[in-house]
């Protein structure tokens, strides 16, 4: 799909939203000449202390109208997470007017030569999988970053001085939503459970949006071979000549697929003959931490940079080299034997049986803002690792009727709080219902909005008593 230039001088562009991607992109704009417009809902302090901001280097800013499309719109470049109904989005339909998101704008602003992009998406595990990849890649020599909905901005790797061999490119389904011309050279959909329904309207819409990633890819859609509505999303693809579907499984692997055999990841997708041969590539060890969910994101990494040409050797050591961002299955402390691990990332269902999957016996931590979700299936699945369960939180009562339905002999602690020392408490409790050898597990299976900021302060408050617990012995 060619891609049509832009003329920016005079262009009228409205920028949909503040914040992270907002005010980038509404700076980007002025300076290559567009006439800017930025509209946000609301109008707090915050918001008006942005936007003087902006008015002072000359961009427009309308506080407290984000449903109006101003005068003139010629196209309109949207921050993730303005939902597509909004009203800005019917009148830009009416009026014939283009939406984009900032992944599409950072695509349509690359220069001649720019590097390639190797992109993940998918339910969870995606931060992590492009991290991973970032390692690999580096431990191959090549310039690379981690960007997208992390790390570098797409629009500052794009535009900045730092010039890249290839990048490591997270996507998330808001941004696929919007980004329309997005190709990239090789791209994975690690998973697809529900999530975001209220943003997209339906599971079918979610994962459409989720399969965007795929569309022209050029070397290689990497799917989950456990996970059959990925697949299902490669066979959908409108992608180059050539293109090959490359699985990755925690099982032995098939031709043109990564896995693992006897603790070791092998590929039998990126060799010379992938029906009677296997590339090893690194050993399970190597998987920091090596919980089965993270092997696959290390073997669904491992597929992207085979893709992009990489040697085993780089595999390995970057993996080896890899360090998980805070509160991603992250051990906390070891106390008289039970060992604390801190997963306050899993903020859905999906993760959060990930997470209880790599341990057995498990005290449960959960809780928090449900966002819709319902709990009887990943209860169904995690019963039999359950010594006891403490829940906190606003929604908590969802995950207790699903413990009552699916495993009534576990013990259960129901905090009835939701200030943000709750943490402490749970931690007590689950430090009394804890034996030797178990794991105390945080994996809310819920957003965090209800007590914390956000799952990081989450995941601060029990890492703070956990720490405190093994000073002194209690919380």
């Amino acid at each position: 799909m060619g891609i049509r230039k832009v003329s920016w001088n005079g262009k009228r562009v409205t920028v949909a939203g503040l914040g992270v991607s907002g005010i980038p992109a509404a700076r980007v704009l002025h300076g290559l000449g567009a006439v800017v417009t930025v509209v946000n809902d609301g109008d707090d302090e915050r918001s008006r202390a942005q936007a003087a901001e902006l008015e002072a280097e000359g961009v427009a800013v309308r506080l407290g109208d984000g449903a109006t499309l101003p005068e003139g719109t010629e196209l309109i470049v949207t921050t993730p997470g303005w939902r597509p109904d909004k009203p800005l989005f019917a009148a830009a339909a009416e009026a014939g007017v283009e939406i984009w998101g900032d992944v599409e704008l950072a695509w349509r602003l690359r220069g001649p030569g720019a590097a390639p992009w190797l992109a993940v998406t998918g339910t969870n595990g995606k931060t992590t999988t492009v991290r991973m990849l970032a390692s690999i890649l580096e431990a191959a020599g090549l310039r690379t970053a981690a960007v997208g909905n992390i790390g570098v901005s797409l629009l500052d790797a794009v535009l900045g001085e730092e010039t890249y061999d290839v990048l490591a490119v997270e996507l998330s389904s808001y941004q696929l939503h919007w980004a329309p011309s997005v190709r990239a050279h090789s791209a994975a959909v690690l998973n697809l459970a529900p999530d975001h329904l209220d943003w997209h309207g339906s599971m079918e819409a979610y994962a459409a949006d989720k399969g965007r990633i795929y569309e022209g890819n050029t070397v290689a859609c990497v799917y989950n071979v456990a996970d059959k509505a990925t697949e299902d999303l490669v066979r959908e693809a409108d992608v180059e000549e050539g293109c090959r579907a490359i699985g990755f499984t925690l099982g032995t692997p098939g031709p043109s697929q990564l896995g693992v055999v006897e603790g070791i990841l092998v590929d039998r997708a990126f060799v010379e003959n992938r029906q009677k041969q296997a590339q090893e590539l690194a050993e399970v060890a190597d998987v920091n931490p090596p919980a089965p969910h993270n092997v696959a994101n290390a073997l669904a990494a491992a597929a992207l940079a085979r893709a992009f040409g990489v040697e085993p050797r780089a595999v390995r050591d970057g993996l080896r080299a890899f360090r998980p961002d805070p509160h991603r299955i992250e051990l906390v402390e070891d106390v008289q034997g039970v060992v604390y691990v801190d997963d306050s990332k899993a903020t859905n269902t999906h993760a959060a049986e990930a997470s209880l999957a790599a341990y057995d016996p498990i005290v449960w931590i959960a809780g928090g803002l449900a966002k819709g979700a319902t709990f009887d299936e990943l209860v169904a699945k995690s019963a039999e690792r359950l010594r006891g369960v403490v829940l906190i939180g606003a929604d908590r009562a969802l995950i207790r009727e699903a413990l009552a339905r699916h495993a009534p002999e576990v013990p259960v602690v129901d905090l009835d709080r939701t200030d943000t020392g709750a943490m402490s408490a749970a931690v007590q409790e689950a430090a009394r219902l804890a034996r030797p050898g178990d794991t105390v597990l945080l994996a809310p299976a819920c957003a965090s909005m209800d007590m914390f900021t956000n799952y990081n302060k989450r995941g601060e408050a029990f890492a703070d008593a956990v720490r405190t617990l093994a000073a002194t012995g209690r919380v």
